[in-house]
């Protein structure tokens, strides 16, 4: 219930920019969760970019979604020079007629908070990373993420608003409307409510662009790993990811003795969290699903080679979702939010073993 107001005062309103991936946008989601609680009435806009939008329709914490970043309009403008300068100042109108009083810049990049600044939102919090919180009215200045999980530099900014976060686990609803598609579409393919399900999301990594083979663990030992799944558990396998994934999946699925369900490019990011929803397990490189997973409370195992588990690791429950990886003085290289070329042709990922995926695996299952 809206608590009432005094004469001419009205509630705050608040803008959140991430225009990254997935996870990065579950991260955020613990300082939302605290916002609503200091500020019960606020209203939340949230600027994201167009393909993580799904992700946050479900969540009643946020009243508006302002999807469009700079790789959605450098997109357009290839298109259309017209067009794209059209949905620019399209976007910075909107946001303008807002009327927010404050916004939290995760962006790293001056110009999501210097149109901040134009579209008149006068306290901008976020992080100065080499100087690039220049438009920033609060910052705190950073060279990376090193000693805490990103979640927790997240909720550092809520000290500038003297709040803090009670809870600190990630949330993603799900709609029971698509629940009840998830498992349609999983009993129109033999899949039924006593099968022990497990899901393997081999590509991932997907706002990593072309560097997302960086985060890839061989797809040949997917393939071994769920065929052993299948053969000890008798569980079913379905295979996860999107469109661009599909050469992954056509290895494990070719290399599998067990014939698994091959969902690649068939489920839009609207359903597949209800998918993930229904799995008894999930292995994953470090990406999307994993986070999804962590947010819903499905057990996972994941596969990180260049990246930090600290700091992008499962969050915040470590014990029903371990981690993989083979450590090397070089590892983890991904440092200050810049991945170097790898001299070792990814040995850090090449090095799991499926034994120890599959170890870790039957440990949660049992």
């Amino acid at each position: 219930m809206t608590s009432k107001k005094s004469a001419g005062q009205r509630s705050k309103r608040i803008l959140i920019i991430n225009p990254f991936g997935i996870g990065d946008i579950l991260f955020t989601t613990p300082l939302i969760r605290a916002l609503k609680e200091g500020y019960p009435d606020c209203f939340i806009g949230y600027w994201c970019n167009r393909r993580v939008r799904p992700l946050l329709e479900t969540n009643l914490r946020i009243n508006r979604i302002f999807d469009l970043n700079r790789g959605d309009l450098k997109k357009i403008y290839r298109e259309s020079f017209f067009k794209g300068l059209g949905q620019a100042l399209k976007l910075g109108l909107e946001i303008k007629q807002g009327n927010f009083d404050i916004c939290f810049d995760f962006s790293l990049d001056y110009r999501y908070s210097l149109v901040a600044k134009i579209a008149g939102i006068p306290r901008r919090i976020g992080f100065n990373y080499r100087g690039r919180g220049r438009f920033l009215t609060d910052k705190i200045d950073i060279t990376g993420y090193h000693d805490k999980h990103a979640v927790e530099y997240y909720l550092d900014l809520l000290r500038f608003l003297g709040l803090e976060a009670k809870d600190r686990s990630l949330e993603l609803p799900v709609s029971e409307e698509t629940g009840i598609k998830a498992r349609d579409m999983l009993s129109s393919r033999g899949i039924t409510a006593d099968d022990l399900l497990i899901g393997i999301a081999p590509g991932a990594g997907g706002s990593w662009g072309k560097d997302a083979v960086y985060k890839h663990w061989p797809a040949l030992k997917f393939a071994q790993a769920a065929d052993k799944f299948a053969q000890e558990f008798k569980a079913k396998i379905i295979i996860l990811g999107d469109e661009t994934e599909q050469p992954i999946s056509e290895v494990i699925v070719n290399a599998m003795a067990h014939k698994p369900v091959d969902l690649t490019g068939k489920i839009k990011l609207e359903l597949l969290p209800a998918v993930i929803q229904n799995l008894d397990l999930l292995i994953s490189n470090d990406g999307g699903p994993m986070h999804i997973a962590s947010a819903l409370g499905v057990k996972s195992v994941s596969v990180f080679g260049p990246v930090s588990e600290l700091v992008y690791g499962p969050y915040p429950d470590a014990r029903n979702h371990p981690v993989l990886k083979w450590d090397m003085e070089c590892r983890p290289c991904y440092r200050n939010f810049r991945l170097p070329v790898c001299a070792k042709n990814r040995e850090c990922l090449k090095a799991v073993k499926v034994e120890d995926v599959f170890t870790a695996a039957k440990a949660l299952l049992n």
